[in-house]
């Protein structure tokens, strides 16, 4: 019966997370809801700034904390581990729905763009970091990231295995493919206010702030392997030419723990969760 209710739950909380990511979406695109990152704000715009940045504070603390590894070793002794990442997924959504429902709008326009095509390559430019998003995870292991795989395992009665060490396609031109969707699906919009600039800064900047810290653990854990990817797959500029990590590689032979494995803001994969934009996801 265990069994059967940790699958249930599992899977719930990856749909909830699915759900929870397409009205992100629709949230920073001022698209379909009822409130939407533009939705006037009956506080002043001083006010506005202050409610913003601590809700901001609570979605940076709570991903990043419970993204660490002290923290997840502390966690499991009341979580049972099949359950851990479903749990913190959960969470995650949470809280992000939390940021979502209570934003305040600040309206000032930074900036507008009237040209038809220019405004239509704005949008294109949104859709396409949204879409980066999933399309990262996937090239890693999305299932392990967001819970899933741990669940389905558990119910079939089998331990969890760490994946192996992978770095597909856009991983072998840059370390965190994941953050720079989510970099384009926070910036790219023919219309920016003062408050979807507000987030974008914030977001961004607490995003690759966290990317920092995940590194550091994962030179932690993995030490001169994973200084080696660094040297030959750069962090933010992407390479034009995909890095040979054949030449170098027991890399790819590499297996990682569980205590390394998902780590910081991948979640947001994502953001959302923290959705590690690393290929120490999977």
């Amino acid at each position: 019966m265990k069994r059967w209710l940790f699958l249930i739950y599992g899977v719930c909380c990856h749909l909830l997370f699915l759900g929870v990511f397409a009205c992100m979406a629709a949230f920073v695109g001022n698209l379909l809801l009822p409130k939407t990152i533009d939705s006037p704000s009956a506080l002043t715009a001083g006010a506005a700034v202050a409610v913003n940045l601590a809700l901001v504070a609570l979605f940076g603390l709570q991903h990043s904390i419970m993204a660490r590894p002290g923290f997840k070793q502390a966690w499991t002794r009341f979580v049972p581990p099949p359950i851990e990442r479903s749990t913190y997924v959960l969470v995650s959504c949470l809280v992000t729905i939390l940021v979502m429902r209570h934003w305040q709008g600040i309206d000032a326009v930074v900036w507008k763009i009237e040209q038809p095509t220019l405004r239509t390559a704005a949008w294109a430019l949104f859709a396409a970091g949204w879409l980066m998003v999933p399309v990262a995870s996937l090239l890693i292991n999305h299932f392990d990231l967001f819970g899933t795989r741990q669940v389905w395992l558990y119910f079939r009665g089998r331990e969890y295995a760490a994946l192996p060490f992978r770095a597909p396609l856009a991983y072998r031109h840059v370390r965190h493919p994941l953050y720079h969707g989510w970099t384009l699906a926070f910036w790219a919009t023919p219309t920016m206010t003062a408050g979807h600039l507000l987030f974008a800064v914030t977001m961004t900047g607490y995003m690759w702030g966290a990317a920092l810290l995940e590194e550091r653990d994962l030179v932690r854990h993995f030490g001169a392997k994973y200084e080696r990817y660094r040297k030959l797959v750069p962090m933010i500029i992407p390479r034009w030419k995909p890095a040979a990590l054949e030449a170098v590689v027991p890399l790819a032979e590499e297996h990682f723990s569980t205590t390394a494995s998902s780590t910081s803001t991948g979640s947001l994969a994502a953001l959302t969760v923290s959705a590690s934009g690393s290929p120490s996801s999977s």
